[in-house]
């Protein structure tokens, strides 16, 4: 456990970041680029040790950039397989971007590969654009910090999520495939933020419903969506990680009592929604995707993989100890983290809750919610597609305007064009859609015109339709798919084609 001051950066732990354990070199700009490594660790997971992957910067896990501080990296590879890494929320040249072939192959063993372009600030993360490397946390967070971060009277915590299993991911996705990974659970509850200011989450409705059982003898729990069953985990994970621990040892970080505390929290999971439940801490939502959004105020917020949240918590002037908890949708399950004043009595917690958390937005009441503080320019639209989202749990296969990648015809557009994609997913699981090289900002909701927050990965629900509008950036082919791992590596996947 690491104590800093208010006007510190805090992160405690394994894969948090804190700005006291990196050397001086890693503030303003250094006279060389920052080393960064894609290597295997090993952490214990329950008494269990596991060997993963993951990415070591110069103080830990993952990278810490000051304000104007350029990405400039060198990329070592010090895996025996190859391997290549996204900047997931930053605007690289489309050579820099990280994903295999799109122009750039693999990283071999032993190779070394540099980059350098202008970072965007926020709560950003990095990790393979291979998915099976995903799913064994070969992650980190990114973390650009803005003036204002430097002078701000408060601590700032990391939160990095991930789902886990002890199993090899190619037997996860074989067991995906064949229908018995568990997990299909549903719930009639509101999808909305619960405790805001503008409404709260009726779940009172998992009572009465009819249960099933799975092939491996998981509960399974149909939601009734005009008769239809949605889907939402499609796997039971062995352990569901908060910053590379669990509940039975979780991070405690140390906070000063009446302190503010900034809490960034990535969702890098491969296949796992989570609320972030800040219990008697309440807080005010105050950025996703590294994009501020007008604040929202509230104890449970969401977010599906790839996805970022930015929350400022008050804590009260008396001490005490106030787990930060991470729900799994549609589930017990549960990991978190606990922030205490020293000294503090701090309360065993229990990897399952006694209830099951409501399945995520499935109303889009909490996108709904949000606005950006600095929206795109108020400027006509060139051009409008809709992107069509299907597929099912049997066959397991997931498509993009009714193909998978290797059949996809690209989404094509003109450098400078305000583009609008509308989002339209037919299927019943819900799907994080992330676009490479841009920024887009949310514009409508199941046809109603917003002026929603700013992202790159927008969670389109099943049954819903989600339009985002941006402005096309280089030209160059960019990846656009969904963040679930298992559908990105069963091919849900195309292109959006930036023409000159």
């Amino acid at each position: 456990m690491k104590t800093l001051s208010r006007r510190g950066f805090m992160a405690a732990g394994a894969a948090t970041l804190a700005a006291a354990q990196f050397p001086a070199m890693a503030f303003g700009q250094p006279a060389a680029p920052l080393r960064l490594a894609a290597t295997r660790r090993t952490l214990d997971i329950d008494g269990r040790a596991a060997t993963v992957f993951g990415l070591a910067g110069p103080g830990g896990q993952g990278l810490v950039l000051d304000p104007g501080q350029r990405f400039r990296v060198d990329l070592t590879n010090d895996l025996d397989i190859g391997t290549i890494i996204h900047w997931h929320g930053q605007i690289p040249p489309n050579a820099q971007d990280g994903v295999p072939d799109m122009p750039m192959p693999l990283l071999a063993p032993g190779e070394s590969r540099s980059y350098d372009f202008a970072p965007l600030p926020g709560t950003h993360w990095m990790h393979s654009h291979v998915p099976i490397q995903e799913m064994q946390l070969l992650a980190a967070p990114l973390i650009v910090r803005r003036p204002e971060d430097v002078a701000a009277d408060r601590q700032e915590v990391v939160l990095f999520l991930h789902d886990f299993s002890f199993k090899a991911p190619e037997e996860v996705l074989e067991q995906i495939l064949g229908g018995h990974g568990g997990g299909h659970g549903g719930g009639t509850a509101s999808g909305g933020m619960a405790g805001m200011n503008h409404g709260s989450m009726n779940d009172g409705g998992m009572a009465g419903m009819d249960h099933g059982v799975s092939a491996d003898g998981a509960m399974a729990m149909p939601m009734d969506m005009g008769g239809m069953a949605m889907d939402l985990n499609d796997y039971d994970w062995d352990a569901y990680l908060a910053n590379d621990r669990t509940l039975s040892d979780p991070e405690i970080v140390s906070v000063e009592r009446g302190g503010r505390v900034r809490l960034r929290v990535i969702n890098a999971a491969a296949a796992t929604v989570f609320w972030i439940d800040t219990g008697a801490a309440t807080g005010r939502l105050v950025a996703v995707d590294g994009h501020d959004v007008q604040p929202v105020s509230g104890s449970r917020f969401g977010l599906a993989m790839g996805q970022r949240l930015d929350i400022e918590i008050d804590l009260p002037n008396e001490g005490g100890a106030w787990p930060i908890l991470a729900l799994r949708e549609g589930a017990r399950e549960r990991t978190g983290i606990i922030l205490s004043t020293p000294g503090a009595a701090i309360a065993r917690l229990e990897p399952k809750a006694e209830v099951e958390a409501p399945p995520f937005d499935i109303d889009l009441a909490q996108e709904s919610g949000l606005a950006a503080i600095e929206g795109l320019s108020d400027r006509a639209v060139d051009h409008s597609q809709m992107v069509m989202l299907g597929g099912s749990m049997q066959p397991y296969v997931w498509t993009i305007n009714g193909a998978v990648w290797g059949e996809h015809r690209p989404v094509a557009a003109t450098a400078g064009e305000r583009v609008e994609l509308a989002f339209h997913n037919m299927s019943m699981m819900g799907h994080p859609m992330h676009l490479h090289g841009h920024a887009f900002q949310v514009v409508g909701i199941n046809g109603r015109r917003v002026a929603g927050a700013r992202r790159d990965t927008v969670y389109v629900p099943p049954m819903s339709m989600v339009t985002v509008a941006l402005d096309a950036g280089e030209a160059a082919s960019w990846m656009l798919h969904c963040h679930h791992m298992p559908h990105l590596a069963t091919g849900m996947m195309t292109e959006f084609r930036v023409a000159t």
